[in-house]
């Protein structure tokens, strides 16, 4: 699919919950936020059937996100059901790692390919302070049990405030050259005020070569994350979502009033 400034859009980003095992302080307040009601989510039928008219379409990489998509109860059996579609080359998710030493081998056998997992800090106080209660020590062991499952490339997600120059970042890139494991250095962004920027080490944030469409987990597909403009999947059909949020999808990202971090997924 070609958008109107002739970009390749092949990449979906599929968040199946706006729920979190952790509070990330750039995340969402302490307090938690308002969830959205059991009913109005997507069910795993929804997102497959969605998905495979979005593969027929063009999309061939397909990454899951949330919130944290592991605290979603059968979230292998969608990973099975999305791998199943011809046409998908790369299915990915991005996770805090928490749970992922329980989740990697089931997540591997389903037909997950890769994984991304969060990690902003090796010093376990630290972590703890950023993730409000997160164990580091589940999230190493995580990123362990998902290289011995064949999850590869393991890519770290570091969120930076400046530069990866500083300690925890650097700490980060050490931890990653030593274990064989990519690192992407993310700044922290702002969805309601717009600020963001290109990601070190990946391709996001970097408008010209964006190539991705975002559905939420109500089922709201969304031509930008830095954008309030959405299409309802349920309300206008996956055919005429996808052809709107083609066609709306702008040059360069703006804000986004409506959604937060913890229901997109970064």
């Amino acid at each position: 699919m070609l958008d109107r400034f002739n970009r390749h859009i092949n990449y979906l980003r599929i968040s199946v919950t706006d729920r979190c095992n952790l509070r990330c302080r750039y995340c969402m307040p302490g307090e938690g936020v308002k969830l959205i009601n059991h009913g109005d989510i997507l069910t795993y039928d929804e997102i497959t059937a969605f998905t495979r008219v979005a593969v027929a379409a063009g999309i061939n990489k397909v990454r899951i996100t949330g919130g944290e998509p592991l605290v979603r109860k059968g979230v292998t059996e969608l990973v099975r059901m999305i791998a199943a579609i011809d046409g998908i080359t790369d299915l990915s998710m991005t996770t805090n790692g928490i749970f992922l030493a329980d989740f990697a081998r089931p997540l591997a056998d389903a037909g997950l390919m890769r994984v991304n997992v969060s990690l902003d800090t090796l010093d376990p106080e630290k972590y703890g302070y950023v993730t409000r209660g997160g164990n580091l020590h589940d999230v190493l062991k995580g990123i362990e049990a998902a290289q011995k499952a064949g999850l590869r490339p393991v890519k770290i997600n570091c969120v930076i405030k400046g530069t990866p120059d500083e300690e925890d970042a650097r700490a980060v890139a050490e931890y990653c050259m030593t274990q064989g494991l990519e690192v992407r250095f993310i700044r922290q962004m702002d969805l309601a005020s717009g600020t963001f920027s290109v990601v070190h080490g990946g391709t996001g944030g970097h408008c010209a070569k964006c190539n991705r469409l975002r559905l939420t987990p109500e089922g709201i597909l969304r031509p930008c994350l830095f954008s309030d403009r959405g299409f309802s999947v349920r309300g206008m059909g996956a055919e005429e979502a996808l052809r709107q949020a083609l066609e709306a999808k702008p040059e360069r990202g703006t804000a986004n009033h409506v959604n937060g971090f913890y229901n997109i997924g970064g």
